[in-house]
């Protein structure tokens, strides 16, 4: 089973998600430039949204490099000694990632994702050998890290205690035994239409300036662009409930917790800047059994025009309901669930018009209703 999300969004003046010239990113579709946003800076901005932790019930995990401080952190506050802490939380923290950084010795040499659940078990594990850790010979040391590492992958293989980890996976190349398969995909936003890039020339005023001295305190250049976008997810409901240990019900909350919060959800780029806040414009959600997965990009595989007072927003809406019919009347189908809000006026659903709700939380319900 396989629930599957499709936005239109459009957004006001931004850059949401740069590259390494600090310009929106983009890329070319179906010959033409298109603004884009990674699906990593959305998933990001999804699994950080209060929203999802609070359907979820349950905090989000942790994803850091620093893990002997936290750790260590953690010690502390159930009383070990500072400096035997550090000393431990370091040590452990080698055994664990397998490689620390070259350049700094506390740090792994990569990104670990964990629960608050691990953290807490792997702290408590560590006070219950804390004798033999802080006192015992080198050797017994190593034998007991070694042995502890070997049983939390053990505790912890192929399944997590937190909903976005489930969601979004993990990954070490180092440890492939603390790998675990992501039961979400997510697409990269991309403009339904071709776009150009916009260069805005910034000056800044030095408060303290004399009256007679001239010239800005600052200057410079930021580019941006204003686009309608496209997103697609997927979430896998059975790899979802594999991860989650099959604990059903939680999967179901994170279900939810990833709609609500993947409406909600915006990059947080240069926000302070240009203030892009726009929530999406059409939504369609569809539970599917037929282990399809239809990803409706290619509606705007040509780009749509924005026809006189009409906007991108409601052709790429439109575009979307054609292709849905043409995949719908070639591709039979398996669905317990279709869904769509559409929040754009004087939009004519030829084909998805049957399936429009009247607002968000029915929305949410009717995809929610099958995996019960």
């Amino acid at each position: 089973m396989f629930v599957e999300l499709h936005m239109i969004q459009n957004f006001a003046p931004a850059n949401l998600n740069r590259d390494d010239t600090n310009n929106p990113k983009d890329a070319e579709f179906g010959g033409v430039r298109r603004a884009r946003i990674s699906s990593q800076c959305l998933k990001r901005a999804i699994r950080t949204a209060p929203i999802f932790a609070q359907t979820t019930g349950v905090d989000t995990g942790i994803r850091t490099r620093w893990v002997a401080r936290l750790l260590a952190e953690e010690l502390k506050k159930r009383g070990q000694d500072a400096a035997q802490a550090e000393q431990v939380a370091q040590a452990f923290a080698a055994a664990y990632a397998g490689k620390m950084d070259n350049a700094q010795k506390d740090r792994t040499s990569v990104l670990l994702y964990l629960s608050r659940q691990e953290i807490e078990r792997f702290t408590q594990a560590l006070i219950e050998r804390w004798a033999v850790l802080t006192s015992g010979p080198e050797k017994q040391v190593k034998e007991a890290l070694d042995g502890l590492v070997k049983q939390l992958i053990k505790e912890t293989k192929e399944r997590t205690s937190a909903p976005d980890i489930a969601l979004f996976g993990r990954m070490l190349a180092d440890k492939p035994e603390l790998s675990l398969d992501a039961a979400c995909q997510v697409a990269h936003a991309i403009s339904t239409h071709r776009i150009s890039m916009d260069m805005d020339f910034f000056t800044a005023v030095d408060d303290l300036q004399e009256r007679d001295e001239t010239g800005a305190g600052m200057m410079g250049y930021t580019g941006f662009n204003s686009a309608t976008f496209y997103r697609y997810a997927r979430i896998d409901w059975e790899q979802l409930v594999k991860n989650l240990n099959d604990e059903r019900d939680l999967a179901r909350r994170t279900v939810e917790g990833f709609l609500r919060a993947a409406i909600v959800a915006v990059p947080s780029g240069k926000q302070n800047s240009f203030a892009a806040q726009n929530p999406p414009s059409f939504l369609l959600g569809v539970v599917r059994n037929d282990g399809m997965s239809w990803s409706l990009a290619n509606a705007f595989e040509r780009p749509v025009s924005a026809f006189r007072d009409s906007g991108y927003v409601r052709p790429s809406i439109e575009a979307l309901d054609t292709y849905w019919a043409q995949l719908a009347r070639t591709f039979p189908q398996n669905l317990n669930a279709v869904a769509a809000l559409n929040l754009e006026p004087g939009v004519a659903l030829v084909h998805l018009g049957a399936y429009v709700k009247p607002d968000l939380e029915q929305w949410i319900e009717a995809l929610l209703a099958p995996l019960a």
